[in-house]
């Protein structure tokens, strides 16, 4: 495939474009300006360098030969700017240069951010708000767009390579980088601010439960309860608000499943990343451009049941796929995972309860109750506290139902002291001293966790 068909030449903003005469060598009779305090005059450089180097690229490197493209893009670069009658200090010029590479086969100003990995968010809100999360702390940046339209140019690179489109008929997209990040864009007319973008990034190291444990979410003793929970098959919600760590947590904890069995894994867009060799992995497709072809999360779970699994992964489960699910757990598929938006371990179950209702059944509520009550034993409850650090607030399992209620019981909770003199949230997790009733089936996987993980005193009798 030649290089230029996954080039993106600018749209027409106004840009110079190269003639014959811009060949020639151009004598001055005068020093040449230092432009670097014009950023119109910059831009304007930058604009006509890319272009002319977009114009005149060896079409014969083929994808993937990012170094020897990278040499070209500098031969041309070097050949062209000693042409133009402008002054800039070597370190300038390398500015420059990184910036025309990342516009013509990168994600332009977006580069830099995406390669600092103390960086986990950046969200654009138009071409000139540019904001990043550092140490879960939104920090506004210095850097610029040049228009809606140089945004939008980005939007297309990133959406383009897996057959997504984001325009006035469809003005929102959900997509992912190379890298597994998650992506996600919406244009005017429903943006009134221009076009905006939000990057969760996704860490190059896979991160592993003890990170999480350095990282004060949770402390060993319920990351070992937690393993023992899915070396047990018993199904688990993992909860809490947007940007808490619900995604990070499900896949560590679906690292514990097992390298012989069957995982099938149900995403809008595919974030998680399995180790286990036999892991199947689908992902929704939109509606194309007349409306027709999209295949639901709900979709997937139902095919997800004919394909002989033995865990069902849903990375997030937000409508009627929530029926689909229940159902599965309450026939034979335990050991299922997934996530939700809630505020509280019963608020998640609140949120499923009219998920399930907007399936179009028109099932009793009591009915839909028995349903999860039967059907999930844990809920993790995840929330970003105040200071931008993720917690497990809460580990609570389902124990039936109480005439027509959910019964509840916290496991572990996270109990907050105060707030010291830099900010941070002082506090501790802790067992409420109940083991939960389905510690059978825990020991009946051939796993004992001692007494002491729910705070209960050896001597006491279970």
């Amino acid at each position: 495939m030649p290089l230029l068909n996954r080039i993106q030449t600018p749209s027409n903003d106004g840009s110079r474009q190269a003639t014959s005469s811009d060949r020639g060598s151009r004598p001055t009779t005068h020093r040449a300006p230092d432009i670097r305090g014009n950023q119109d005059q910059y831009r304007e450089l930058r604009r006509h360098l890319q272009s002319r180097i977009i114009q005149d690229l060896d079409p014969n490197v083929q994808v993937g030969q990012d170094e020897r493209l990278r040499q070209e893009i500098r031969r041309l670069f070097d050949r062209y700017l000693a042409e133009e009658p402008v002054a800039l200090p070597r370190d300038a010029r390398e500015r420059l240069f990184e910036e025309v590479v990342a516009e013509i086969i990168g994600f332009g100003p977006l580069e830099p951010l995406l390669a600092d990995e103390s960086i986990t968010e950046i969200l654009v809100n138009g071409p000139n708000q540019v904001y990043i999360e550092r140490g879960g702390k939104l920090i506004k940046t210095t850097v610029r767009f040049d228009d809606e339209e140089h945004v939008r140019r980005i939007i297309d690179r990133i959406i383009s390579p897996i057959g997504r489109r984001c325009d006035e008929s469809q003005p929102m997209v959900d997509a992912r980088l190379p890298d597994g990040s998650r992506f996600n864009a919406v244009i005017p007319p429903i943006s009134l601010v221009g076009p905006c973008m939000s990057i969760r990034k996704f860490p190059k190291r896979r991160l592993t439960m003890d990170d999480l444990i350095r990282f004060g979410t949770l402390t060993p003793q319920i990351a070992e309860f937690l393993r023992a929970c899915v070396l047990a098959r018993l199904n688990i919600i993992v909860a809490g608000g947007t940007g808490s760590g619900k995604t990070t947590l499900l896949n560590i904890l679906s690292s514990y499943i097992p390298e012989d069995e069957r995982i099938i894994t149900i995403e809008d867009a595919a974030e998680l990343k399995l180790h286990q060799e036999h892991v199947v992995t689908l992902e929704t497709r939109k509606p194309n451009i007349e409306g027709k072809g999209a295949i639901t999360i709900r979709d997937l779970v139902i095919n997800a049941l004919r394909m002989r699994p033995d865990r069902i992964v849903v990375g997030e489960c937000r409508g009627a796929e929530a029926l689909d699910m229940l159902q599965a757990m309450n026939t034979g598929h335990d050991g299922s995972l997934t996530t939700l938006h809630a505020n509280s371990p019963r608020d998640a179950l609140a949120r499923l309860e009219t998920m399930v209702m907007m399936a179009g059944m028109e099932l009793p509520l009591k009915a839909i109750r028995d349903q999860i009550a039967s059907a999930i034993d844990l809920v993790i409850f995840v929330e970003r506290m105040r200071d931008g650090s993720r917690k497990v607030t809460y580990v609570t399992e389902v124990q039936g139902m109480e005439g027509d209620t959910i019964v509840l019981q916290d496991i572990f909770v996270f109990e907050q002291l105060g707030i010291d003199e830099n900010g941070r949230v002082v506090g501790r997790q802790k067992p409420v001293g109940i083991r939960p009733k389905f510690i059978e089936r825990i020991e009946n996987a051939g796993i004992h966790l001692p007494p002491e993980i729910f705070g209960v005193d050896r001597l006491r009798p279970w």
